[in-house]
């Protein structure tokens, strides 16, 4: 019988199992070191919070994996040797694979800071993080302030966290305002508030220098490279960003750059190897994603595709338009399409604000021939659907906003702002005639 081994039980290699099974009889064996079963890794940080329990977050019964064959391995893999097809594991033994499929997932992204081994540095990625941020940050008696670095997702989940135990929160930032690489100015400036308001001390065009540690290894202190400045605090939390989790692979002879180079079956250069989730990086970009997604459903979508190949009905890979989604403490984050923190050449945007500071819209389209290219929205809902189908359908910038009530996501519950939203439109549109 043929053996599938899956390097990591993350959202990637858990649904490449499950659509495995579906599709055949293989011998499929789930392998991860850091938790016995698969779980809700956007809801790790509700166990901190106090909102679920652990087991809350684990989608599937223990009973799931036996019912349905599928074997899990509690294991470090350390080695990879692609001539034999076997991997060995850091606490000894090996297995043999005929078919291998790497979702190894990310790792906290660092730049060598000094003092990066200090007790109290965590990040925000794995069970592990969120047991030493429990060790060190277990309330604010313990941890009166701690420090975050960098300005992404990662950040403001942490924030959120910390400040719930009434932590107090110093948070730096090298940009101008929050996310402001990938926000247009206005959404950047309007969560910079909104972080601000929920008691953050939120430190803008500021780096991080050094971190400073007790006399038993423990972080006391951090300093900043513009000023010089040393802030006390008892956690610092490492926010800039993942990289793919691929070190194991050195001497494997599977090819990598910033990740696993795969083609869009998601095949490695290695026959029999594929990459798959946060770790796979495409050789040929899609569209104007990048080549390395460290995002929930693309993880998903990749265990899909790669499982129908390697049950025979090989195909390839294919996003289709760009989507996601996230919260920044009580704002809702929505981006349907492509909107860029500044326009593309041919681009413009249009911006709408509501005076709450809690709730707005950015569009991108193009200029000339007036076709929507994307949208950003906060503090509303929309649906996804509805906007796939217009990005399908190549629909204008007049058309979007004209129907915008269709896209409206709940409009029995949610106040609707369609009205204020094309009246700013027009508004617009004169003042450019």
């Amino acid at each position: 019988m043929e053996h599938i081994v899956i390097i990591g039980n993350g959202i990637a290699g858990v649904t490449a199992a499950r659509h495995i099974r579906k599709l055949s009889d293989k011998k499929i064996t789930i392998i991860s070191a850091e938790a016995d079963h698969f779980f809700s890794r956007t809801a790790l940080m509700y166990v901190y919070m106090g909102h679920m329990r652990w087991t809350d977050i684990e989608p599937y019964e223990h009973w799931f994996w036996k019912k349905n064959r599928l074997e899990l391995k509690n294991a470090y893999v350390s080695k990879i040797e692609t001539d034999k097809k076997t991997l060995q594991f850091k606490e000894g033994g090996t297995i043999h694979y005929d078919k291998l499929i790497i979702a190894s997932g990310s790792t906290t992204n660092t730049f060598g800071w000094e003092g990066l081994e200090s007790k109290g540095v965590v990040g925000m990625v794995t069970k592990q993080d969120l047991e030493q941020i429990e060790k060190y940050a277990p309330n604010n008696k313990e941890c009166p302030r701690a420090v975050l670095v960098g300005g992404g997702l990662i950040g403001v989940e942490l924030a959120e966290m910390l400040r719930t135990r009434n932590i107090e929160v110093t948070f730096l930032i090298r940009e101008e305002n929050f996310w402001n690489s990938v926000l247009p100015p206005g959404e950047a400036a309007m969560i910079s508030r909104h972080v601000k308001s929920h008691g953050v001390d939120l430190q803008n065009n500021t780096n991080l220098d050094t971190i400073l540690a007790d006399e038993k290894g423990k972080v006391r202190a951090v300093t900043t490279k513009e000023t010089g400045e040393e802030i006390p605090c008892s956690m610092v939390g490492i926010c800039t960003g993942v990289k793919p989790n691929i070190t194991f692979l050195e001497g494997s002879g599977i090819e990598t750059d910033k990740g696993i180079l795969v083609n869009r079956k998601l095949e490695t250069n290695v026959k029999d190897i594929y990459a798959i989730g946060d770790c796979a990086q495409q050789r040929e970009t899609i569209g104007n994603r990048k080549p390395v997604e460290a995002v929930w459903y693309t993880g998903r979508m990749m265990g899909e595709t790669v499982a129908q190949t390697i049950c025979g009905n090989p195909f390839e890979y294919n996003p289709g338009h760009w989507f996601n989604s996230a919260k920044f403490f009580d704002i809702e984050y929505q981006t349907y399409g492509w909107v860029f923190h500044e326009p593309k050449e041919g681009n413009t945007h249009f911006h709408w604000h509501h005076e709450d500071d809690t709730k707005c819209i950015t569009i991108e389209y193009e200029i000339e021939s007036r076709k929507f290219l994307g949208i950003n929205t906060f503090g509303i809902r929309l649906k996804h659907e509805t906007f796939n189908q217009w990005l399908n359908e190549d629909r204008t910038m007049d058309f979007v906003i004209e129907n915008f009530k269709q896209a409206n996501f709940d409009p029995e519950f949610y106040r609707n702002f369609e009205s204020e939203i094309l009246k700013e439109f027009q508004n617009t549109k004169t003042e450019t005639v």
